[in-house]
């Protein structure tokens, strides 16, 4: 199962010694990880959105034919 980036700080802030450097360098990492992870789904949204026109258009043209 994926980690979302919030759970992947809890962790390691759960197991990392409790200074402030530390916390701090870990909470830049889980916003990286949050970044990509927004990045990944939009690209998988986007291509659903692809794929999904693909197949309405594939429909109208095997119903109505050509145009």
């Amino acid at each position: 199962m994926k980690q979302t980036a919030v759970d992947w700080l809890f962790n390691r802030l759960w197991e990392t010694p409790k200074d402030k450097l530390s916390w701090y360098s870990l909470l830049k990492e889980a916003k990286q990880r949050e970044k990509m992870q927004i990045e990944s789904a939009h690209r998988h949204g986007a291509s659903d959105l692809i794929l999904h026109r693909y197949k309405m258009e594939q429909y109208y043209k095997d119903t109505y034919g050509e145009e």
